[in-house]
């Protein structure tokens, strides 16, 4: 209930590119976010994910975030996962479109599960290079022989769990991070304040989820106030964050 009391909210408050005042947030709108194009790569996305569905291996999962609200049994198909917590093909699409519209060089992603996402990335921008980060080991194992399937090498395919890991990548600079493993407010909130070391001005964060729970929407909302970050956009699944010194701070709630 308390996520669709926010969706209905969301819907009431929400707006397309017209009314948005700010060049660069209506161009990412019109050409990226609202791209009716039918690119290649859509294919090659879409038997990623459908491989995933007529896959019946099971997983032994190790929830180290929040969980899953709808499966709560450890051994879980890979089929189940995916239609349960898997990213969806339109959000796999919307990924795609981000690396191939920014040209991002080098990408972060906090939680690989079965690499759709990782997936979707990674065909963007062949000169993308993924550190993927995963802390269930036989998600992991299954996702790397999953990208390996699909000729994907532009990925590096990491076993750990975040905050051991975090700590050694606070010395390198991201083009994106895609914060989607960890569905608490404090760990989200602890892995941006970390992260925010690894940005440059072009930089973008996206958030996972923003309102999974109460907790995770009050996170949300302490970084959309962080001095650092400069414009926002909710799109209700997906939070983004930008850090353009030259932009006026500004929150644009979008639908897509």
């Amino acid at each position: 209930m308390y996520r669709i009391n926010h969706y209905i909210k969301f819907l009431l408050n929400s707006s397309n590119q017209h009314g948005v005042h700010s060049p660069f947030v209506y161009q990412l709108i019109t050409e990226c976010f609202y791209d009716k194009s039918d690119y290649e790569h859509y294919k090659t996305i879409l038997n990623y994910r459908k491989s995933l569905l007529n896959n019946t291996t099971p997983i032994n999962v190790e929830d180290l975030g929040a969980g899953s609200q709808i499966m709560k049994q450890h051994i879980r198909t890979v089929s189940s996962l995916t239609k349960n917590a898997g990213t969806t093909y339109k959000r796999a699409k919307l990924l795609y479109r981000l690396v191939a519209y920014f040209k991002f060089n080098r990408v972060l992603e906090l939680g690989t599960s079965l690499g759709i996402a990782t997936h979707a990335l990674s065909l963007g921008n062949k000169k993308t290079h993924i550190t993927s980060i995963e802390g269930c080991r036989e998600t992991s194992k299954f996702s790397e022989n999953q990208l390996k399937d699909f000729k994907v090498k532009n990925i590096s395919l990491v076993t750990n769990n975040f905050d051991d890991e975090i700590k050694k990548l606070t010395l390198n600079t991201y083009d994106l991070i895609f914060f989607d493993g960890n569905h608490q407010k404090e760990a989200t909130l602890s892995y941006f304040e970390a992260l925010l070391k690894t940005t440059h001005n072009n930089s973008v964060f996206i958030f996972d989820d923003i309102y999974w729970s109460a907790g995770m929407a009050e996170a949300w909302n302490i970084i959309k106030e962080h001095p650092k970050v400069t414009v926002t956009i909710d799109t209700f699944y997906w939070g983004f964050v930008f850090f353009r010194r030259e932009q006026n701070k500004e929150h644009f709630t979008i639908r897509v």
